[in-house]
């Protein structure tokens, strides 16, 4: 671990719920789950980005205000192209029908262009081809493969359900946010199925993923003691793993900070040297009133 810094907006307002990280221009977007605003990097600049109109008149959502249920919990950012030009693909949870929205972001000038959509049926396609429920979708990551999307959904083994993925064309998935297409004619292929282990009895769970040069997958996970999609829970270690396909070839845990679990929910890549991948990680502590923070990690791949 080579930095860890608080999250905060110009105005001092804090990031909260970092949930999805990628890049952008020449910083970075980082989603927050509790949010209609995402924050973007720019060196030691963080600015607001607007994702979706208010809900309800509000843009920040919580349980102690009485109001999580009403949040469209943005949780992946996953890199894209739009005509050639770079943007970026921000997605619902799914767990429940007002996270079912995905969000296109592009800059535009010295500013951003922001395409929102209803995805409601490609969500129920997802769950489908998962064999899952609808209310057991939790997509909290997305790896980008050349024109293919890899979507992951966190796992939850004390409600029997592993971490999983699909994979969806890129391609596709753009022209659904623009409204070029119907979201129900997205293809979703190859479902793949993870076995990530435990910590302390309690099942590590895919939060976030990024794909390496060479084709291998890198997934951040958390052991998260919750019963179901929605709930928050104690956080009782967190961990990366490398994957080749759906074969989990080693894990490490992510270094506490401060002597505290930190729950990586949003993982990018930000350069390979030799055999060490240097990366961004952004954290979410589900606690409203804590600034997220923003992890440089190293990594050493055998």
């Amino acid at each position: 671990m080579d930095d860890v810094r608080a999250l905060r907006f110009d105005d001092g307002t804090p990031v909260t719920a970092a949930s999805g990280i990628s890049p952008l221009g020449p910083g970075w977007l980082v989603a927050q789950d509790d949010a209609t605003v995402a924050a973007w990097l720019h060196g030691r600049r963080v600015a607001p980005v607007r994702l979706l109109p208010p809900v309800e008149g509000l843009d920040r959502f919580g349980e102690a205000a009485g109001t999580k249920h009403l949040k469209p919990d943005l949780e992946v950012a996953c890199p894209a192209e739009v005509d050639g030009e770079p943007a970026v693909v921000v997605l619902g949870s799914g767990s429940t029908p007002r996270r079912m929205r995905g969000v296109l972001v592009r800059r535009s000038g010295a500013g951003f262009q922001v395409e929102p959509a209803e995805l409601g049926p490609l969500y129920a396609s997802v769950a489908a081809e998962l064999g899952l429920p609808v209310e057991h979708l939790n997509l909290e990551g997305a790896s980008r493969h050349g024109g293919t999307v890899r979507w992951f959904n966190r796992g939850n083994l004390a409600a029997g359900v592993p971490s999983c993925s699909v994979d969806v064309p890129l391609e596709a998935l753009v022209d659904a946010l623009l409204g070029r297409a119907d979201s129900g004619a997205v293809e979703v292929r190859r479902p793949r199925v993870y076995e990530l282990g435990k910590v302390e009895g309690v099942g590590l769970a895919v939060t976030d993923a990024v794909a390496l040069p060479d084709g291998r997958v890198l997934l951040s996970a958390a052991a998260e003691d919750t019963p179901n999609a929605v709930d928050d829970g104690p956080v009782v270690a967190t961990a990366l793993a490398l994957l080749d396909d759906e074969e989990v070839l080693a894990t490490a845990a992510i270094p506490e900070v401060g002597g505290r679990v930190h729950k990586v929910e949003g993982l990018a890549l930000r350069r390979v040297h030799g055999g060490e991948l240097h990366l961004l990680a952004v954290v979410d502590d589900d606690d409203p009133e804590t600034p997220s923070t923003a992890i440089e990690l190293r990594v050493q791949l055998g």
